[in-house]
């Protein structure tokens, strides 16, 4: 089974990652995963540091003359941000020796994990909590991801995100996504994630990426942020992946913890979700049809999952993002030091990170969609796993 882990910080040397339980012979290389690494640094809102700091990840272990071997992948990413500033983060982030006069941080964000990491940990300066909780990590999570999304592609499962709502503006209801996205489920989601990229938000929607532009725009100037929500959609997901025999085996489950373990998420629906609570059992359930050659559903409310397991049609699961906790407009903190009650300091940061979190989110489905495809049809090498998915 696939697994992974990652290390590093915010404004360290490098993020490092090792993704194990890969079989061997899977084709992949280091332009594959700097797509979407290329990807998640794109889309309007963001801050400085993305404009200029280009993700690339280095394999270094795991793959011999393109293709996978059995044992762990490891990839490392540079950190440019390190590299260029001898003077500055060098120095603040030496791991032997604390120079003289560095500067504590003492004033937590409301929002973010300062007080409570620091507290748990008990550091007197959030430095550290600020730099492992970053969402900078999740440059090494997507680089990761896209094994297993390269994976699942050899089997004709993809992945593909858009931007639902940013603030204000966005669609109004579900039978709307519906349609807009219709032909992107007979032509894969990544038809639709890369139909999705051409807008600067990553809206397929020409006239709500104008109005989430501008709510963009209106928060800039006021100094604040802004979240919302997407959508992931996977295709070609085949029938009975997860199971309903334990609650730890739930498909669903598992993709809600992928979700909610990223920065900044705050909730989940899988398929009609929310919006189910509020419509009576005839427009919520999906009735069962027969196509001549396989069963089916007449719609997907339930997003291509019931009882915890894959009914065959396309996996819809959404994300909310909040806003983010660093704001040009300061909030009231604490001092941890001093005790006092003062205006929170301002770290660089994007007004709205949600198109880029859509990247983020595709990416680490995408390991537990993997496994689950494992479970069922699992082997040491792609091309047992080929003959056992094709029997």
């Amino acid at each position: 089974m696939i697994r992974y882990f990652t290390a590093g910080e915010s404004h360290g040397p490098t993020l490092t990652g090792i993704v194990e339980g890969v079989p061997a012979g899977l084709a992949i290389t280091e332009a594959d995963i700097a797509e979407h690494l290329a990807r998640r640094q794109q889309g309007y809102g963001r801050g400085g540091r993305m404009a200029w700091e280009k993700d690339m990840a280095r394999i270094d272990s795991g793959v011999r003359f393109g293709k996978t071997m059995g044992g762990p992948i490891a990839m490392v990413i540079q950190n440019r941000a390190f590299e260029k500033d001898k003077a500055g983060w060098p120095v603040v982030m030496n791991k032997e020796v604390e120079a003289e006069g560095i500067e504590k941080i003492t004033l937590p964000r409301p929002g973010h994990a300062d007080l409570v990491g620091a507290q748990k940990y008990r550091f007197d300066d959030i430095r550290p909590v600020i730099e492992r909780s970053s969402a900078r990590e999740t440059g090494m999570r997507v680089a990761c991801g896209s094994v297993a999304r390269q994976f699942l592609k050899q089997f004709g499962i993809e992945i593909g995100g858009h931007v639902l709502r940013i603030g204000a503006a966005g669609y109004t209801d579900w039978d709307q996504i519906r349609e807009k996205t219709a032909s992107f489920m007979e032509n894969g989601a990544e038809s639709l994630y890369q139909t999705a990229d051409e807008s600067e938000v990553r809206c397929l929607d020409a006239e709500l990426t104008e109005q989430m532009v501008n709510e963009i725009k209106t928060y800039r100037k006021a100094g604040s942020s802004l979240g919302g929500v997407y959508e992931i959609v996977v295709t070609g997901v085949p029938v009975g992946l997860g199971s309903y025999t334990q609650w730890d085996r739930k498909i669903d489950g598992k993709l809600a913890q992928a979700i909610l373990s990223t920065q900044a998420m705050k909730g989940v629906e899988i398929g009609l979700g929310f919006e189910s609570g509020a419509r009576p059992g005839h427009q919520v359930h999906d009735e069962i049809i027969h196509t001549g050659t396989r069963f089916s559903r007449s719609t997907n409310r339930s997003g291509g999952i019931e009882g915890g397991m894959t009914t065959g049609e396309p996996i819809i699961i959404r994300g909310v993002m909040k806003p983010i906790p660093t704001m040009l407009n300061p909030l009231q903190t604490v001092d941890m030091h001093s005790l006092e009650q003062t205006e929170t300091r301002y770290e660089r940061s994007d007004v709205c990170a949600l198109p880029r979190a859509v990247v983020v989110a595709e990416s680490v489905i995408a390991p537990v969609i993997a496994n689950a495809f494992l479970e069922k049809f699992g082997g040491d090498s792609i091309s047992e796993i080929q003959e056992r998915y094709s029997t």
